[in-house]
């Protein structure tokens, strides 16, 4: 039953990530949200593989988790998911050159942190550090959030921002607790950690695209249009 429910849990996730990605992609030409996500479904995808055949550390599939884990949690969803949700909430519209200049970051951070993952952070302090990294960019990112889902009271959305009150914080919890506080209760290949996980990251890519296509709703009916950083500044 434990197993099945971390099926689910990563099915949903892949689901969330491949169908909202494309909807944000497709519906408001948001490619730093829809890539993102999509980014996510394939992590969820590869974890999926690997853990149907096997789960070999040695296999290929070992390290690719190990470098979407990276790119996402110190990049993917930090900086570009500020940077995608200020279209509705700065009128903020990247120009191509920021859309690949922050997934060249992120890519660059995936290469290098995917080699400090698992490894003992008491042991090694290059570990802590990096472990640290991932939870002070989660948490200043979840500042973000909260004002995200202020816009989103504001605006008469309230269920919204509450759902996104809630899936925020469950992130947040995942994120300090993903190095620093394991369950003492979990297996060793933390089974229940990882459903959790795997079922918070889902429902966020769910409710924040909903959360989104409600500001957006709100500003095209008040003839506000996002622009690009160059158009503000000329």
């Amino acid at each position: 039953m434990k197993d099945l429910i971390f099926l689910l849990a990563d099915l949903w996730m892949i689901f969330a990530g491949f169908v909202f990605g494309w909807k944000f992609i497709r519906n408001h030409s948001n490619y730093l949200l829809g890539l993102e996500w999509m980014i996510v479904a394939t992590s969820g995808s590869n974890f999926l593989l690997w853990s149907l055949l096997g789960g070999d550390e040695h296999s290929v599939f070992y390290d690719i988790a190990y470098f979407l884990d990276a790119f996402s949690r110190s990049v993917g969803i930090t900086l570009i998911l500020v940077l995608g949700l200020m279209a509705v909430t700065h009128r903020y519209k990247p120009t191509l050159a920021v859309d690949i200049g922050v997934f060249g970051l992120a890519i660059a951070a995936g290469l290098y942190l995917r080699h400090f993952h698992g490894e003992d952070i008491h042991a090694a302090p290059t570990a802590f550090y990096v472990a640290a990294f991932y939870v002070v960019v989660n948490l200043l990112t979840t500042l973000f959030l909260v004002y995200f889902a202020r816009r989103l009271w504001s605006i008469g959305s309230k269920w919204l921002a509450i759902w996104t009150g809630l899936v925020t914080a469950a992130a947040s919890i995942i994120a300090i607790t993903y190095d620093f506080f394991p369950l003492p209760f979990d297996d060793e290949q933390r089974t229940i950690f990882y459903t959790a996980a795997l079922a918070t990251w889902g429902t966020q890519g769910f409710v924040y695209y909903f959360a989104y296509r409600a500001l957006h709703v709100h500003n095209a009916a008040t003839g506000v249009e996002p622009t690009q950083e160059a158009s503000a500044k000329s």
